[in-house]
């Protein structure tokens, strides 16, 4: 058992300061693993997600109801989308606010939304 603790020890760095990471990362030394369904939440969150797309929404739906119904849904489908695609991409998102802010970083790797690796030499 002692044996497979120390492989998977030297998989995981164990402590990689952000400006290592940042270096790192472009120059191939790291491997990111990155859980989708906490990026989600984390990014909708660090984004603010619900309150830009919940006001899109709702004009959309009330020029629905007004009587001006390709604009109403044309912002609607526009909330919608924003949220779908913040949603698909929120791990390449992660990745990005991380390379620039630290406190992302730090958060991330801390609360297990992110895991960074040594990269192994093939």
């Amino acid at each position: 058992m002692a044996d497979t603790d120390t492989a998977a020890a030297g998989d995981f760095a164990e402590f990689v300061s952000h400006e290592e990471f940042r270096a790192g990362l472009a120059a191939g030394r790291f491997r990111v693993v990155v859980n989708p369904k906490l990026a989600r939440r984390y990014v909708a969150q660090r984004l603010l997600l619900i309150v830009v797309v919940t006001p899109i929404i709702g004009v959309g739906l009330a020029l629905a109801l007004t009587g001006r119904t390709w604009p109403g849904a044309l912002l609607v489908a526009a909330g919608v989308l924003l949220n779908r695609v913040v949603m698909w991409q929120a791990p390449r998102i992660l990745l990005h606010m991380a390379q620039r802010d630290g406190a992302v970083y730090g958060f991330a790797t801390e609360h297990g939304v992110m895991e960074v690796r040594r990269a192994q030499d093939r």
